[in-house]
């Protein structure tokens, strides 16, 4: 596989970010979570089962920084299985330490963590050992444990009831919970979609601490993978899911940046 090219990230990238980076602040039951992802103009993460690259240069080389401003780096097994994404910080100069923690959301156990860009980037000292988040009762081949402690990584395995919902998916204050336990005070979520709009669902949001989008600009049209939480009532009345306050927008090359906070309502 060829080099991948430098990333070069745009100078005003670290200010305009800054009033959305993860606070000085934490709560010892709950880290600062940072939702972010890349959309087309129709919504669409990608298209089905395909990986799908949206951001410019620009803005990929963004999102390597805030990697950078995070203890961790979560996604789900859908993302993990057809992506197969490094998670770790390209830009000149990142160290070891300075690179966030892989966690992959695993309930069902069906990442091949032994066959992964993560765990060869561990082997490599170009990333950390990943760690994956699955449900106590789920088993996993003995060789994908063996290879996930061999770099230093782990199974977090959660009770099987009354920590998973009624669509067999672990609970975010579980998740979030579990995490704190392990010394984690800020996470990324990159997505994907079942993971975005799960936590979307008001009965999460309000582990989001800050999101951030890039809006690139594409239709991929019919059949994409989309974020379009749950629809929400109030008395028998369709509301909005949730809004956003402190909103900043910023252009970097073709693509457009969006950050905000939650804002219940």
């Amino acid at each position: 596989m060829p080099p991948k090219p430098p990333l070069v990230l745009p100078p005003d990238v670290p200010s305009y970010l800054s009033p959305f980076l993860p606070s000085l602040i934490t709560s010892p039951s709950s880290p600062f979570l940072t939702l972010t992802y890349a959309t087309s103009l129709d919504s669409a993460l990608s298209f089905l089962d395909s990986q799908t690259p949206l951001s410019g240069p620009e803005t990929k080389a963004m999102t390597h920084y805030l990697r950078t401003k995070h203890q961790a780096i979560l996604i789900g097994a859908n993302t993990a299985v057809i992506d197969d994404p490094a998670l770790n910080a390209r830009l000149p100069e990142t160290t070891l330490s300075s690179q966030p923690r892989p966690i992959i959301l695993d309930p069902r156990g069906r990442w091949d963590v032994s066959r992964s860009q993560v765990l060869a980037l561990a082997r490599a000292g170009r990333g950390k050992a990943p760690w994956v988040i699955t449900r106590k009762a789920t088993s996993v081949p003995p060789e994908w444990e063996a290879a996930l402690q061999g770099v230093g990584g782990q199974y977090i395995r959660l009770a099987s009831s009354p920590d998973i919902d009624d669509r067999g998916r672990i609970k975010w204050r579980d998740i979030m919970s579990a995490l704190a336990e392990c010394g984690i005070e800020s996470v990324m979520v990159e997505g994907g979609a079942s993971v975005i709009n799960g936590l979307l669902a008001p009965e999460n949001i309000n582990f989001v601490g800050a999101v951030v989008v890039t809006l690139a600009p594409v239709w991929l049209g019919e059949g994409g993978v989309a974020v379009a939480p749950g629809a929400r009532h109030n008395k028998g009345v369709r509301v909005p899911v949730a809004r956003l306050k402190d909103v900043v927008w910023r252009q970097f090359g073709q693509d457009v940046v969006m950050c905000g906070r939650v804002r219940g309502d």
